[in-house]
């Protein structure tokens, strides 16, 4: 772990992690790589299981029907630990284990066959918490179910399971109940550099990071390695903290998150203020609760792809609400951004940029800069604008963005070094134009 974090307890919160020196926002405060990482089921046909790049077509393991590689090279070297997890999936079809099971046996695998040389971690597995003395009885109910999978699972390759965690593994986990709670609640989602969700991850001393619905540092990834930069200038002493959640949503629903998934109520000082509930829920009340009642239906639509369907449900219910609700209110703005989506899988350019254009306002309101999210939304508008030919316009997007993406990514990211190249095209084409 880098000299400049140091492990404390953090009042109220238990372990945590603070400066030890002054650390300035953009910089790299610290990187890790997992203790073990899956790629999601959801993605499971897109994304390499070894270095987690989307790619239109992967190699597949031709024992376990699963695993998929974007060249002989990952393969090979992603065998030696795919091969105990081929059998185990082979041992299963043609059912799939959930991404928490999956992951859970590789976290088994990995206590049971330590690495020779284990880099110094600040926090271990043992001392992650796994929450089950405060989960209500349905939580535990559906761990459980997931534990006993979990057995199944790895019965073939481990017949003795249970005799071995108890005899070879720390303390707390002992238990396949334990291993399912503590991954549950301590992995992270490894996402791309646009933010889309790849896989998910233990990353066991950056579990020490605590919650805040407005923090001073923000994670992003480069393939596995987790990458922690601060987006606010930080003092000696001073606490680091990310946000667990998406924090687009209103105070209550972000406590019920945090509450129900990791068991703490938060009382940053976002959420004992209410900032921007207010904003958020603006316009007539019964036009925006058809928008939040619309919501489910059109979240299960995305799921499906059905893209057709949802920019229509989409453009239907922003037409029928019209101006009674402002473009900053909460679920007007994730309407108007599943809408660019969808606009965006059906080539309609035009309708596409139109709808990301009024999601920068809100975003700039909410995701107060530099945060990842509005740059990366100034990013996807640029692209619009520069395949349209709005090359100027283009251009003051990719600009804006680039302030952003440079602290909260780094200017080595390959997302970062994608969008200098955007704005290189601009400025060439810019100055190709006859000048009027």
């Amino acid at each position: 772990m880098a000299p400049m974090l140091k492990r404390f307890v953090s009042p109220g919160k238990g372990n945590g992690l603070q400066a030890a020196t002054k650390i300035r926002r953009g910089v790299l405060v610290t990187s890790a790589e997992p203790l073990v990482c899956c790629v999601s089921n959801k993605w499971a046909r897109e994304v390499c299981h070894h270095c987690f790049t989307r790619c239109e077509s992967l190699l597949r393991c031709s024992q376990c029907k699963t695993a998929r590689y974007c060249n002989a090279a990952c393969q090979k070297q992603a065998w030696p630990g795919h091969k105990i997890e081929c059998r185990c999936l082979r041992s299963l079809l043609p059912r799939r284990p959930t991404d928490s099971v999956r992951l859970s046996a590789r976290l088994i695998f990995t206590l049971l066959n330590p690495p020779q040389s284990s880099s110094e971690e600040l926090y271990s597995i043992d001392e992650h918490k796994s929450h089950l003395d405060l989960m209500p009885e349905q939580k535990k109910k559906g761990l459980s179910e997931l534990a006993a999978m979990l057995e199944l699972y790895m019965q073939k390759e481990i017949p003795d399971l249970k005799q071995r965690m108890t005899s070879e593994m720390p303390l707390s986990c002992r238990e396949t109940l334990s291993i399912i709670a503590k991954v549950t609640c301590n992995c992270f989602t490894i996402s791309d550099g646009e933010l889309q969700e790849l896989g998910v991850g233990l990353y066991p001393s950056l579990s020490l990071l605590n919650h805040d619905c407005q923090p001073n540092c923000v994670m992003v990834f480069r393939g596995t390695e987790l990458q922690l930069r601060a987006v606010q200038d930080i003092n000696p002493g001073e606490e680091l903290t990310i946000s667990y959640i998406e924090t687009l949503s209103v105070t209550e629903d972000r406590q019920k998150q945090l509450e129900d998934q990791y068991h703490f109520t938060c009382h940053c000082q976002r959420c004992s203020s209410r900032e921007q509930d207010g904003v958020m829920l603006s316009g007539r009340e019964a036009a925006w609760r058809q928008l939040k009642e619309a919501l489910p239906r059109l979240e299960g639509l995305q799921s499906e792809s059905n893209w057709q369907e949802l920019v229509q449900g989409c453009s239907d219910l922003l037409t029928n609400v019209g101006e009674e609700v402002p473009d900053e209110n909460l679920y007007k703005l994730k309407i108007t951004d599943m809408a660019l989506d969808a606009s965006v899988h059906l080539g309609r350019w035009e309708e596409a940029l139109s709808f990301g254009v009024k999601t920068l306002p809100a975003y700039r309101l909410y995701y107060v800069d530099p945060h990842p999210v509005h740059g990366v939304q100034l990013m996807r508008v640029g692209k619009l604008q520069h395949h349209l030919g709005c090359i100027e316009d283009a251009l003051d997007s990719f600009k804006e963005a680039f302030k952003i993406l440079k602290l909260t990514h780094g200017e080595d990211h390959c997302l970062t070094a994608d969008l200098m190249m955007k704005m290189e095209e601009c400025r060439c084409e810019k100055d190709l134009q006859p000048s009027s």
